[in-house]
């Protein structure tokens, strides 16, 4: 199938960045105005997503500078997201895990799609060259 080939997420590339710009604005919007809890962990995650997003979108993203920088802020990203998601999975192992009572706003499910989105966004990046050339 075409959509799941690397070539069709390059070419919509921009789309994905206006898309994690998005979902970084909408999680900043809900923590100014108090809808979920202060958490550093995923105010680190949303804003590396909504660079990863920015970054997508710049005429010179397949740079080696620009490059370098959304391996930098993705591996940041990927390991406060990985960190957040083990605390979840240490709680199942002891038997103390509970979903949040809003699913929507739940640590362990987020960090679980930030982990993935960072990581996707960053090897997108990776794979982006000069159409120049």
């Amino acid at each position: 199938m075409k959509a799941f080939e690397l070539e069709t997420f390059i070419e919509k590339r921009q789309w994905i960045g206006l898309f994690a710009i998005v979902i970084c604005a909408l999680a900043w919007t809900m923590e100014i105005i108090g809808s979920v809890y202060i958490c550093p962990y995923c105010r680190v995650q949303r804003t590396v997503i909504g660079i990863l997003g920015f970054i997508l979108l710049l005429p010179f993203s397949y740079h080696w500078l620009v490059k370098y920088a959304a391996i930098v802020l993705g591996f940041f990203g990927a390991v406060i997201a990985s960190n957040q998601h083990f605390m979840g999975w240490k709680k199942i192992s002891s038997g103390e895990f509970q979903f949040n009572d809003n699913i929507f706003i739940d640590p362990f499910l987020l960090s679980g799609f930030a982990l993935t989105g960072i990581i996707g966004m960053t090897c997108l990046i990776l794979k982006l060259q000069n159409k120049k050339v």
